[in-house]
C-alpha cells in the first residue's frame, strides 16, 4: 500500500515537473516570436458600418493589436487622426481603417456637392498625377451627328483626394462637383468616346466655381440628344474643335 502511495507521488511529481518544463519552453517560444515580430501595436478599425462621408465618432471605432512587423505608415494609431474627420469609402465592421480612408471634413468645401471617382481606363486619361487640393480642366471628345467634337467639358474642377501620388502607383482620383455636375460628369465617363483629365495651373486666372460651371451646355446633353438634333454650340469661352 505504501509502495503504491510512493510511486503515485513520484508520478505526480514528474509530471508536475514536465508541465512546468513544457510550460517554460511554449513561454519562451511565444517570447522569442514575439521579439521576433517586434511587439505589439493598436491600430483602429470600425466598430460597426460606417457610411461614406459621415463624420467618424469615438463610439464607431475599436483598436485591435497587431504585431509592429506588419504596422506601416498607412495604419492609424492615433485616435487624434481619425475622429471628427469623414470617410472617402463605406467602411464594414471591423475593416482596418487606413490614412487614405480618411480626409478632414473641411475637404468638402460645400455639403450640396458630390465626389465622383475618375479612374484610368481606355476611356479616361490623366496627363499628369493629381493630388489633394489641385484643379483639374476636363475635355471630352466624342461623336455629335456623326461629326467627331472635341471640348472642354468642365473647368477649374477641385480634386478631392487622389489614390497614389507617383506615376507608377497613381489609380485615380475624386472630383467634387455639384449633384448636377456629377450626374452629367458619370454620363460623360461612361458614354463619350475620350476624355483627358488635365491639371490646371491654379491661380493665373479666375478660378471657376464647379456648380456655376454647370449652368453651360454640358456634353453630356449633345450624347442624349436626337440625331437630327443641331449641333449645341459651345459656351462663350469653350471653343469646339471639328
Amino acid at each position: 500500500m505504501l509502495e503504491s502511495k510512493r510511486r503515485a507521488a513520484i508520478f505526480f511529481i514528474l509530471a508536475f515537473l514536465l508541465a512546468l518544463a513544457a510550460g517554460f519552453l511554449v513561454f519562451q517560444k511565444v517570447k522569442d516570436l514575439n521579439a521576433e515580430l517586434g511587439g505589439m501595436t493598436k491600430i483602429y478599425v470600425a466598430k460597426g458600418d460606417i457610411p461614406v462621408r459621415a463624420l467618424i465618432q469615438e463610439n464607431q471605432v475599436m483598436t485591435i493589436e497587431i504585431p509592429n512587423k506588419f504596422v506601416n505608415k498607412a495604419h492609424i494609431t492615433n485616435k487624434n487622426e481619425l475622429i471628427n474627420n469623414v470617410s472617402v469609402v463605406p467602411l464594414a465592421a471591423g475593416e482596418i481603417i487606413t490614412k487614405n480612408m480618411v480626409k478632414p471634413f473641411s475637404n468638402l468645401r460645400n455639403e450640396n456637392n458630390r465626389l465622383v471617382a475618375l479612374y484610368p481606363s481606355e476611356k479616361v486619361q490623366y496627363d499628369q498625377v493629381v493630388t489633394e487640393l489641385d484643379r483639374v480642366d476636363i475635355i471630352v471628345s466624342t461623336e455629335v451627328n456623326g461629326q467627331p467634337q472635341t471640348e472642354i467639358f468642365m473647368r477649374d474642377v477641385p480634386v478631392a483626394f487622389s489614390d497614389g501620388d507617383k506615376p507608377e502607383d497613381f489609380t485615380g482620383a475624386a472630383l467634387e462637383v455639384s449633384l448636377e455636375a456629377a450626374a452629367q460628369l458619370i454620363h460623360v465617363q461612361n458614354y463619350a468616346d475620350k476624355v483627358r483629365i488635365l491639371k490646371a495651373n491654379v491661380g493665373k486666372e479666375e478660378p471657376v466655381n464647379p456648380v456655376e460651371e454647370q449652368q453651360q451646355p454640358a456634353v453630356s446633353e449633345q450624347l442624349s440628344a436626337p440625331a437630327e438634333s443641331p449641333n449645341i454650340p459651345a459656351s462663350p469661352g469653350e471653343a469646339a474643335v471639328q
